[in-house]
């Protein structure tokens, strides 16, 4: 059971003792797709990866969302994890005069590129996923990262069922942030599936966790036939004076 397997293929290999606490690439990118659709339909967007599976997958499937919404991506690049200069990227952003950049990677990268677009004066406004829940983005754009958007479940941290240990996380000096809660959760469910099964065996663990609801700390789950949640929800969040905000149905820069 992942906490953070986000790729569609994960649960889509025929596997019956796989499963995930976390929604899928899909479900986000429909979510921000459609998003870009309703606020840049007919602007000038660009989308960017870094090559990478997770990056690959996020992006492709928000561009697909974008263009089922009738949107026309005006670039659509690729750049290297793990570099430190992305100012030809950036150049090129410059050069298509973009209003928005979508992003499917990893703050260290987005992280470097949101300071370079500063730093050639380019203020799109820049967009990403769930990897940007972490306070390490902040530390490396600081107020170039200023009004960044990124998608993620509303947050889990917030939900009554994980008030108790969410306290006990920040009482020994750690903020359950990103994906902490969802790795307690698929622990949780897991010992749950196996008093239910009254036994370790995987078949009968696994046909525990399809035959009803689960408690955790992100809240009642339910799996399908592929072992994927039944339902994900998703919000946008904004990085702002060094933090990160849930703000639901963003709104562009004007």
């Amino acid at each position: 059971m992942s906490p953070a397997s986000t790729n569609p293929k994960f649960t889509e290999q025929g596997f019956k003792n796989v499963f995930r606490t976390c929604g899928r690439d899909d479900q986000q990118g429909d979510y921000a797709g459609a998003w870009l659709t309703q606020h840049y339909k007919d602007k000038k967007v660009a989308f960017a990866h870094d090559k990478q599976a997770y990056s690959k997958g996020l992006a492709d499937l928000t561009l697909a969302a974008f263009e089922k919404g009738g949107g026309k991506a005006v670039l659509v690049e690729t750049v290297n994890p793990g570099e430190r200069d992305y100012s030809a990227f950036v150049t090129k952003l410059k050069a298509a005069n973009i209003d928005a950049l979508y992003y499917g990677g990893y703050h260290t990268e987005l992280g470097l590129i949101a300071r370079q677009m500063r730093e050639q004066g380019l203020n799109a406004q820049i967009l990403s996923g769930d990897a940007l829940n972490t306070q390490e983005f902040w530390s490396i754009t600081g107020d170039a990262g200023e009004g960044l958007l990124f998608t993620f479940a509303p947050d889990p941290r917030a939900k009554p069922e994980a008030k108790a240990i969410v306290d006990r996380f920040k009482a020994e000096g750690y903020d359950p942030e990103g994906y902490t809660l969802y790795t307690y959760a698929a622990i949780q469910i897991w010992v749950q599936a196996v008093k239910k099964a009254g036994s370790l065996d995987i078949e009968k663990v696994q046909d525990a966790l399809h035959s009803g609801e689960f408690s955790s700390v992100i809240g009642p789950l339910t799996f399908d036939k592929q072992g994927d949640r039944t339902t994900a929800d998703y919000t946008w969040y904004e990085w702002t004076k060094g933090t990160y905000v849930e703000v639901g149905d963003a709104k562009p820069k004007s």
